[in-house]
Order: structure tokens, then sequence, then C-alpha cells
């Protein structure tokens, strides 16, 4: 009778924690796309082989085209790291209190990353097209499983961009 008490309690503790823990395992979205306006999210990391190496990785959320739109960086406890939005001739990164201002997304990841990202070839690798972009090397062999690896050998330093997508 013990045994079967402390096994229904058990069961009757783990049901009340399940919704607790299920919710804490995924982050609310961040970023609502407008109709017809692309949307990724996943994991991200970029590492430039600088002296001394640079890395950034975290989740992303990423919505609309080169030529505008919105990226949310994540910690793992699915908190906001960095917002970054860009349109035509402005781009901004808000990272807590801390607002950076440039011309152009390329220049703003230049700032930020130590490195400038090919950003309209990057929408296409997203897209699974394998568009050339100077400098820059992109596998996407496992583009079917989410993932993307690109690395640029020239100019130096050397980087490399690996983005694993969340399933759809």
């Amino acid at each position: 009778m013990k045994v079967q008490r402390r096994h229904l309690c058990l069961a009757a503790a783990g049901a009340a924690l399940l919704p607790m823990l299920s919710a804490c395992s995924t982050a609310a979205r961040q970023l609502e796309a407008a109709p017809g306006v692309t949307y990724w999210s996943g994991r991200m990391s970029v590492q430039v082989l600088d002296s001394p190496p640079q890395s950034t990785s975290g989740s992303f959320e990423l919505s609309g085209s080169p030529a505008s739109g919105e990226l949310v960086l994540l910690n793992p406890l699915g908190n906001i790291v960095a917002r970054v939005q860009w349109s035509p001739g402005q781009a901004s990164a808000q990272q807590g209190t801390q607002t950076r201002q440039a011309s152009s997304l390329d220049e703003l990841t230049q700032s930020l990353l130590g490195t400038s990202l090919p950003i309209a070839a990057l929408f296409d690798w997203l897209q699974g097209k394998p568009t050339k972009a100077a400098g820059w090397q992109a596998d996407l062999e496992a583009h079917s499983e989410g993932k993307i690896l690109a690395r640029r050998i020239d100019p130096r330093p050397e980087a490399s961009l690996r983005i694993v997508l969340d399933a759809r």
C-alpha cells in the first residue's frame, strides 16, 4: 500500500512539473514575420581566426531579406542578447541599453563581429541556393537536414559561419 501511494505521489508530482519543464525548453518566439516575409530560426556560430581569435554563437531568429529585416540573437535561456534591424541606408544593433548605428548591415556586422558576412548570399544559402560570394565557400550538402557551413578564405583573417536551422 505504501509503495503504491509513493508511486502515485511521484506520478502526480511529475505530471505537475511537466508543463513547467516544457515551458523552460521552448523559448517564446521573438519575431513575428509579416505574411510573405521569410523567417528562420536556429543556432549560429561565427568564428574569426584573427589574433586573438573571436567567436560568437547562440540562437537566432531572422526575418526579412538582404535589403531590410531583423535579426534577434538569444542566449541559452532565451533572453535577447542583441536585436539587429536594417533597411536601405541604415542598420542598427541594440545590445541592452547600447545601440550601434551604421550605414549598412555589412558595415555593422564588420564592427560587431570583426568580419563582414555575405548577407545576400546568406539569405540564398538559407533557402538552399548555392550562391557564390567573393572569398566564401558554402557547403550546403546537409541543407536538407538544416545545416549550413560557410568558410571565408580570402581576404584574411579566415572566418567560418555555421548554422543549424530549427525544424519547420
